[in-house]
């Protein structure tokens, strides 16, 4: 059998691990707040970002994307994955 998902709306933004980031979403900022994302190697140039999912800790580095599910989950996606499965949304 084959399958196609359902077309859905996520939230997403690209994360630069660039301290002068200033487009990082309220519901990231909020995350951070709540430990749910936390960062790795911060001040270096192999910061990262580990990110609570519900199929436990990623990690997420410069150049990915980190989307918000429809359920409100977090989860970092590459930028290759991201762009051959969204566009973006009217």
């Amino acid at each position: 059998m084959r399958f196609c998902k359902r077309p859905i709306v996520i939230e997403a933004f690209q994360w630069t691990g660039d301290e002068r980031q200033t487009e990082d979403p309220d519901w990231a900022c909020a995350a951070i707040r709540e430990g749910l994302i936390r960062f790795l190697n911060l001040g270096t140039p192999e910061v990262a970002l580990l990110i609570d999912t519900y199929e436990g800790t990623m990690t997420a580095r410069q150049g990915d994307w980190i989307i918000r599910g429809v359920k409100g989950e977090l989860y970092p996606c590459k930028l290759d994955i991201f762009e051959a499965t969204y566009e973006p949304a009217d």
